[in-house]
């Protein structure tokens, strides 16, 4: 089977990676391949409980989320991805700690407490009353991490090309473009998808590691190359590059929340992803015969990556999806 796979960010190239496995001739097309796209502007997080708890758009798809995560121990080794296992903070005055007390009992979790003091630089609220709450069932890629994941593609036999995909080379088509819509005519459910920009800062001469801080309306994560804090959701902007007001105004947020940050050098990067009304992708057959659809991440592509590429495989081999194919059915938006 020849399988073009249109897009090199996380979704197209675990598409990629196990379509491959499947023993599918794999094309991998996108003009970003030099790590331009959303899914190396981002932090890695694979932090269901977290996203649940802080962003009303998900938190009736824990289950989903947490079932992505089962899936990432095995994803990592199998392709040299390291994980951080260190878990965050859920930071903030006592009315926002009560709250997120209170949503993650409806859960069934208890949060404990969490010692700020372990990062004063960062999260120095505490001559204020803010504290934390610690979260450790969260896991984080490094973005990165990307060129291992092509790395990976390579080794398996995938071809990486920049060039534009011509229709009718291929056998099968996997749409994998996030807030493009090049391919609507091959895809008409590209059309559920709202474009959403995201600015993300790097200190790179701040060394900070230890668990995720997630402050409200701004997180700090350790990395490789300094600290990422981040990130701004731009409904509707699809317009690619930094703006760098924009930018200024998440590091004015990202001081409010940790002043360790104030007077500190950042670089700014920015990447458009997409969104479907409910916040899952579209995972799925197309209307369109020969098309696969793999796209509309929102902000958890990262999480979502090894089982988007899992049930990509299976629909391209007549196999059953598996048990979430009807909550990320792309055409659950047709009218």
């Amino acid at each position: 089977m020849r399988v073009a796979v249109a897009g090199a960010g996380v979704f197209g190239l675990a598409s990629a990676l196990s379509l491959a496995r499947a023993g599918a001739v794999v094309t991998v097309h996108d003009p970003g391949l030099d790590q331009s796209n959303a899914s190396a502007v981002a932090a890695g997080m694979l932090a269901p409980l977290s996203e649940a708890l802080t962003d009303p758009t998900v938190a009736p798809h824990l289950d989903l989320l947490m079932a992505a995560q089962d899936l990432w121990s095995d994803f990592a080794a199998t392709h040299g991805l390291e994980l951080d296992r260190s878990g965050a903070v859920l930071v903030g005055d006592d009315a926002r700690r009560s709250a997120l007390s209170a949503a993650a009992a409806e859960l069934g979790v208890s949060l404990p407490a969490a010692d700020t003091a372990a990062a004063p630089a960062l999260a120095g609220k505490g001559a204020r009353g803010w504290g934390g709450l610690r979260v450790p069932g969260d896991w984080r890629a490094d973005a990165a991490d990307l060129r291992l994941l092509i790395q990976a593609a390579q080794g398996l036999g995938v071809t990486l090309v920049s060039e534009p995909l011509r229709p009718g080379e291929q056998d099968l088509l996997v749409v994998a473009t996030g807030a493009s819509r090049d391919f609507l005519d091959a895809a008409p459910e590209l059309a559920a998808l709202t474009p959403i920009r995201g600015h993300i800062l790097r200190y790179g001469a701040l060394d900070y590691q230890g668990p995720v801080l997630r402050g409200p309306g701004a997180y700090a994560a350790p990395s490789r190359h300094g600290l990422l804090v981040g990130a701004t959701m731009e409904v509707g902007e699809g317009r690619e590059g930094v703006d760098l007001e924009v930018a200024a105004g998440l590091a004015v947020q990202a001081e409010a929340v940790f002043p360790g940050l104030i007077g500190r050098a950042w670089t700014a990067a920015a990447g458009v992803r997409a969104a479907t009304p409910d916040g899952l992708p579209l995972v799925g057959l197309s209307a369109n015969p020969g098309v696969i659809l793999a796209c509309g991440a929102r902000r958890n592509g990262w999480l979502l990556a090894p089982l988007v590429g899992a049930m990509v495989a299976a629909l391209a081999l007549g196999e059953a999806p598996g048990p979430w194919a009807a909550r990320l059915n792309p055409r659950r938006f047709a009218t």
